[in-house]
């Protein structure tokens, strides 16, 4: 990594104690600066996927009088004020997706040879033929350079170990049961999409492990249970104040992660506005009891980026062994060499599998499953199966996918401990194996803010209900309170070199 890049990220752990001098600017004056400077920005600039690009020019000798605004700077406002731009400039803008394109390409050539020339001292390896990267150490100090290096070419990435940190007796079922027995709940069967309403929380974690004691439909069949959502954002911490705490704290590559680091976004939203509703949330759900492939999440994507740690995972007790043997046997065809290994380590316990979709795809997925629905006589323009998420495709779905579109998804199995960073947009789905707790964060990167942007905006006009899913995340008052912070830790840099002189 570059010395200019450290010197700019040290730069912006600064922004907090620029914030008052920036605030004291009339808001318009930014406002106007993104939109009469619009036509001149550097549009399609390669360096925009990185955190933040050095505050010089590459290109001009570093002195007092040759500055240049940051190339992810420009990006950011070029995205801000995409319609003012003229439209002899739009060409290059789309010429963004094809650079992207070719970075997804070149991540795939990546290999344990050429990173360890920049990354020596890292623990890490390659999951689904390069596709994702796998830290098998959450505490390496220096795995946010290598994330860095995958993260902004959209790719996830696989975290190990975070369970080693956490106080693992909170976590329990029998934790919840205890503080939260008799609250009730409304639960969610997976195998049809049914709301199971009214239910005593204690009957639910009852039946997390034991097999006997789940609650059955009426033709005397087992509900595959899910919790979903329980509970979400500012009730998580003021209901469960110790568990946010060790969630929190645990989080790796926290400078993302939590939701105070210097490179999530949404810290720079200033605390007068209402708050997005960003997590933690709490997403509980019953292991699989028949060879039957049901999903537990359905196909969907998000808006924001998102980690997701498995904080706990229970192996159900009764008779349900060997039908847990033949999910394993089946599962070994999607899973690569890596996943194998683990699963035949003892001390590793499987609790997820994840189907997960390059963004480049998202188009001609939907468009299948709008084929899909035909053939079945499902045909509804006012809906789309991936914002409504009602569609999980088995594997027969996902072979005919293949076959008839040519695209493939990445199988990863998430153990207990793994946490996983799915940069926004990415279209996933999930199968729980055994019983799972599991907790989730969003977060907004600058290295797919912009991806934000366009999602909120592609999200809120093909949605035909009553949903503003531009108020829900706040998306261009994050960009612009960023773009704000960071003029003001640019001025106040120059400042100093002035005063220097």
């Amino acid at each position: 990594m570059s010395k200019a890049l450290n010197v700019e990220i040290n730069q912006m752990d600064k922004t907090e104690n620029c914030k008052t001098a920036a605030t004291n600017e009339p808001g318009s004056t930014l406002r106007d600066l993104l939109t009469a400077t619009a036509g001149k920005l550097r549009l399609g600039s390669t360096d925009a996927g990185i955190a933040f690009a050095p505050v010089f020019s590459a290109e001009t000798p570093i002195g007092r009088g040759a500055r240049s605004m940051p190339n992810l700077l420009d990006d950011i406002i070029a995205s801000v004020v995409e319609n003012k731009i003229p439209a002899s400039k739009s060409e290059k803008l789309h010429g963004k997706e094809e650079t992207n394109q070719h970075l997804q390409k070149e991540i795939k050539n990546l290999n344990l040879g050429s990173i360890s020339k920049n990354h020596p001292e890292e623990s890490y390896s390659w999951l689904c033929g390069g596709n994702v990267l796998w830290l098998q150490d959450s505490g390496n100090p220096s795995n946010c350079k290598i994330f860095r290096e995958c993260w902004r070419q959209e790719q996830p990435v696989l975290v190990s170990g975070v369970h080693k940190k956490l106080n693992s007796n909170i976590w329990k079922p029998e934790s919840f049961n205890e503080d939260f027995a008799d609250q009730k709940v409304d639960l969610i069967n997976c195998k049809d999409g049914s709301i199971v309403s009214g239910v005593r929380i204690q009957d639910f974690w009852d039946g997390f492990e034991d097999l006997t004691k789940r609650l059955k439909s009426k033709n005397g069949e087992s509900l595959l249970l899910k919790l979903n959502d329980w509970p979400s954002g500012e009730d998580f911490k003021t209901m469960m104040p110790s568990r946010y705490d060790d969630f929190i704290k645990n989080l790796p590559l926290s400078q993302y992660c939590n939701p105070e680091g210097n490179l999530n976004l949404a810290s720079r939203l200033p605390n007068f506005f209402v708050q997005p509703d960003l997590g933690p949330k709490l997403y509980s759900v019953y292991g699989q009891t028949s060879v039957k492939e049901h999903g537990t999440t359905n196909l969907h994507l998000d808006v924001a980026d998102v980690v997701n740690v498995l904080v706990y995972v229970g192996v159900p007790k009764g008779n349900g062994n060997n039908h847990r043997a033949a999910i394993l046997k089946k599962m070994e065809d999607e899973i690569d060499e890596s996943t194998k290994k683990r699963l035949k380590n003892s001390n590793e316990t499987p609790g997820a599998l994840w189907h997960i979709f390059s963004t480049k795809d998202t188009d001609k997925i939907r468009e299948f499953l709008q084929k899909v629905n035909e053939e079945l006589g499902q045909e509804s323009p006012e809906h789309d199966p991936l914002l409504d998420q009602i569609c999980y495709l088995d594997k027969k779905m996902r072979q005919r996918l293949c076959e008839e579109c040519g695209i493939q998804c990445c199988s990863i199995l998430q153990f207990l401990g793994d946490t996983f960073l799915i940069p926004a947009g990415t279209l996933r789905q999930m199968q729980s194996i055994y019983s799972c707790i599991q907790v989730s964060e969003d977060f907004v990167s600058p290295e797919h803010i912009a991806q934000s942007f366009h999602l909120t905006h592609e999200l809120r006009h093909q949605s035909k209900d009553e949903i503003n899913y531009e108020d829900k995340f706040q998306i261009k008052n994050i960009i612009y309170h960023s773009v704000k912070d960071a003029v003001g830790t640019l001025r106040l840099h120059e400042e100093n070199a002035h005063q220097k002189v």
